[in-house]
């Protein structure tokens, strides 16, 4: 995504980078941001896209990849390509996501990319696709998230 968000406010800087170091505790994992991040193995190639190698452990009693797999990819890339687009002061939280399942996988690697489609200072809607390595369409989304100001009494 080049220059600025649709529907951003004007003069207010985004966020260089999906991850504020401040903002998120310490994980393990290839640049995991929680452990939940880091139990899926999602891997970021920026802000916009993430990876995910396809293992035993995410496979279900079927045989198929979880729909829990890729709707966490989905949840995550999206909540990333808008804390790309955030203020200091802003934090998000998901309301909404409608998934669409519409192939599955067993093996290799997966890849979502997210796309801000929308923003307004309390709101912002996006989309995510997610393809397998061989070209396949696995997943679409639309998600909605709620864009809120910290309250420093709170802290």
């Amino acid at each position: 995504m080049s220059g600025q968000a649709q529907g951003q406010p004007d003069g207010d800087e985004p966020r260089s980078a999906a991850v504020d170091p401040a903002a998120q505790p310490p994980a393990e994992g290839p640049r995991a941001l929680d452990g939940v991040t880091a139990f899926m193995g999602l891997r970021w190639e920026n802000a916009e896209t993430v990876r995910l190698q396809i293992r035993p452990e995410l496979i279900n009693r079927g045989g198929l990849l979880s729909g829990v797999a890729t709707y966490a990819m989905v949840d995550y890339c999206m909540g990333s390509a808008l804390w790309a687009q955030t203020k200091s002061e802003e934090r998000i939280a998901t309301i909404s996501i409608s998934i669409n399942y519409i192939q599955t996988a067993t093996s290799g690697e997966i890849v979502c990319r997210t796309e801000l489609d929308r923003r307004n200072r309390r709101i912002a809607v996006l989309k995510s696709s997610v393809f397998h390595e061989d070209g396949r369409l696995l997943v679409t989304a639309i998600g909605s998230y709620s864009i809120f100001t910290v309250d420093p009494s709170r802290s």
